[in-house]
């Protein structure tokens, strides 16, 4: 069983930062797509961002160019730097992982496992 544990939410003003972390478990973490998802209140879970085990990336248009996606396979570890956050950003953000590489990532119903999720809320 593999233990996804994200971390880094927070309250923050619009257009300010933050930085999510997401870990999980095992030793092949390097061969992990490891994707970024968001919740939003009485809203389907939504893609947010992935990379792949050979380092793609790719994000949904609605955080294009404001966040970045970045992994360290020494620390088992995957970031998501949001910057320029607005209030429809809000939401709870999940990490999740799948040694099945898909091809882009962009599913729920790609990734085995998956964290509690942290709260991210942007205030305007």
């Amino acid at each position: 069983q593999v233990r996804v544990v994200e971390s880094g939410g927070g309250l923050v003003q619009a257009e300010g930062s933050l930085r999510l972390s997401c870990t999980a478990s095992g030793r092949t973490f390097i061969s992990y797509t490891m994707g970024w998802f968001r919740q939003a209140p009485g809203k389907e879970r939504e893609f947010v961002s992935a990379i792949s085990s050979d380092d793609k990336v790719n994000y949904a248009d609605n955080v294009k160019g404001r966040f970045i996606i970045s992994r360290d396979n020494y620390k088992n570890a995957v970031y998501l730097q949001m910057n320029s956050l607005k209030p429809e950003d809000t939401a709870v953000y999940y990490c999740g992982a799948t040694l099945n590489a898909p091809p882009w990532g962009r599913e729920v119903g790609e990734y085995d496992y998956w964290g509690q999720g942290t709260q991210v809320t942007v205030s305007s």
